[in-house]
C-alpha cells in the first residue's frame, strides 16, 4: 500500500493537472479505492492539501477542489512577486560559469520556440527558466513558499498562456532575467524578475475587470 507521502503527491499532482476541476467534490472512497490507500491515509492527505490551499473541506460536505478568485490569484501573484525577486538576486550572487551556460541556452531556446510559434515548447521553457533559477539561488524557505503559491495558482497560469500575444510579451522580459543573473548583478536581476511578475499582475487584473460581479 502507498505511503502517505506517496498518496499525497500523487493526489497533489492530479489537481495540479487538471484532472479534477476547480469546485469538484473529491469523495474519500473512491480516492481510497483509485490510490490504493486507506481511508486514515485518505483523510490525512486531505488535510495537508487543504493547508496547502489547494482543496477546502466542509464539516458534514466533504472536500472538494478549491477555486481561487481573479481577485486572489492577484494577492498570491503580489507575495510571488517578492519572493521570486529575492531568488532572482540571491541567484545572481551565486551563478556559476556552467549555470551561465544552462541559462543562455534557456534563453536561446525561448528564442527559437517563439520564431517557430511553438507556444506549449516556450511555456515548458518558461517552466524551467523559473526552477533553474530557483536552483541556483538554493533558498530552501523560498522554494517551499513558492511551491504552495504556484500550486494554488495553475488554472490562472494556464489561462494567461492562452493571452493572445502573451509569449511575446513575456520572451524580452524573460531575457533580462537571464541576462541579471548571467552578468551577476543582484539588483538588475531582481528588478527584472519583479517587473516580470509585475506584468503577470497587470495581466490578471484585466481578467479580474472582466468578471461579473455577482448581484
Amino acid at each position: 500500500m502507498p505511503d502517505k507521502t506517496d498518496v499525497r503527491a500523487q493526489l497533489r499532482d492530479a489537481i495540479l493537472r487538471g484532472v479534477y476541476a476547480p469546485r469538484q467534490r473529491l469523495i474519500e472512497a473512491d480516492l481510497a479505492t483509485e490510490f490504493g490507500a486507506s481511508r486514515f491515509t485518505l483523510r490525512n492527505t486531505l488535510i495537508q492539501l487543504e493547508a496547502e490551499g489547494l482543496i477546502e473541506l466542509t464539516p458534514n460536505r466533504g472536500a472538494r477542489v478549491r477555486e481561487i478568485s481573479p481577485t486572489e490569484a492577484i494577492e498570491i501573484t503580489e507575495i510571488r512577486q517578492s519572493v521570486e525577486g529575492l531568488v532572482a538576486a540571491r541567484a545572481a550572487e551565486r551563478v556559476t560559469d556552467a549555470q551561465i551556460t544552462v541559462l543562455r541556452q534557456i534563453g536561446a531556446d525561448m528564442v527559437e520556440a517563439i520564431d517557430g510559434h511553438e507556444l506549449m515548447r516556450y511555456s515548458e521553457l518558461n517552466v524551467a527558466l523559473h526552477a533553474t533559477v530557483r536552483e541556483i539561488a538554493e533558498h530552501a524557505a523560498a522554494d517551499r513558499v513558492l511551491e504552495q503559491l504556484n500550486g494554488q495558482m495553475v488554472r490562472h497560469q494556464f489561462r494567461l498562456f492562452l493571452v493572445p500575444g502573451r509569449p511575446s510579451t513575456s520572451l524580452p522580459e524573460h531575457l533580462e532575467i537571464i541576462e541579471g543573473v548571467c552578468t551577476r548583478d543582484p539588483a538588475r536581476a531582481r528588478a527584472a524578475m519583479e517587473i516580470h511578475v509585475g506584468s503577470v499582475i497587470a495581466t490578471l487584473k484585466e481578467f479580474a475587470e472582466a468578471v461579473p460581479v455577482p448581484l
